[in-house]
């Protein structure tokens, strides 16, 4: 975003993205192995999806080889959404909790990126899925303050509306890290609560603050 505002290292080298995604997917495989039979059909903050699809979603690009992605692709009339949605369902019905959680275990490591977004982009698909799955759940999981600002770093208004998200006129200020950025007025709230917002999550109410909060909390 312009104007962005970032204190300590100006950017995170490539090995140090790298460790962070395989720390945050072992993180993760580890909280969802901890997760009670209905916290995995509870209601996630992704629209439609239980935490159940969530995480089957989570490790879609191990799994799927580019043939199968783009037959996928192909059979969903090239709409990407309709593409993972439908997968993400197939793939909650035909896999246990457990083995859904040991995906993001087994491949920690794995060198998969989304199509857009690089290191970046494959850090931020799991950290915000791991909040689509925490903060619907009521968990008070705190991502290292590291992680949210390698991606609060790459957050501009483009990859936000990418997202469904309306940074237009906003600066988002993060509450708990020497961080702001984009122009406008403040948004007020913990760094990974912007994040969610940057994603186009509707944000729990009291999170976030501001004189465009409305646009991003949930009603």
């Amino acid at each position: 975003m312009g104007n962005t505002r970032s204190t300590g290292q100006a950017s995170a080298s490539e090995q140090h993205i790298r460790s962070a995604i395989a720390a945050e997917r072992h993180e993760l495989a580890d909280l969802l192995d901890g997760l009670a039979a209905e916290q995995w059909e509870a209601p996630s903050l992704c629209a439609g999806w239980r935490v159940r699809e969530v995480a089957a979603h989570m490790s879609l690009g191990f799994r799927y080889p580019l043939p199968r992605v783009l037959w996928e692709l192909l059979k969903a009339g090239g709409r990407l959404h309709r593409m993972t949605d439908r997968c993400a369902r197939a793939d909650a019905a035909a896999y246990g909790t457990t083995e859904l959680a040991g995906f993001l275990r087994q491949h920690a490591h794995h060198p998969w990126t989304p199509p857009v977004g690089g290191l970046a982009g494959a850090l931020g698909h799991d950290v915000v899925h791991g909040l689509d799955i925490t903060v619907a759940l009521g968990l008070d999981r705190r991502v290292p303050q590291d992680r949210v600002r390698i991606l609060l770093d790459h957050v501009t208004v483009k990859s936000a509306k990418f997202f469904g998200a309306d940074l237009t006129g906003v600066r988002l200020c993060a509450d708990d890290l020497d961080w702001s950025g984009g122009s406008g007025a403040p948004l007020h709230g913990a760094g990974q609560d912007l994040l969610l917002a940057a994603f186009g999550r509707r944000v729990p109410a009291g999170r976030l603050s501001g004189e465009h909060s409305g646009r991003f909390v949930s009603g």
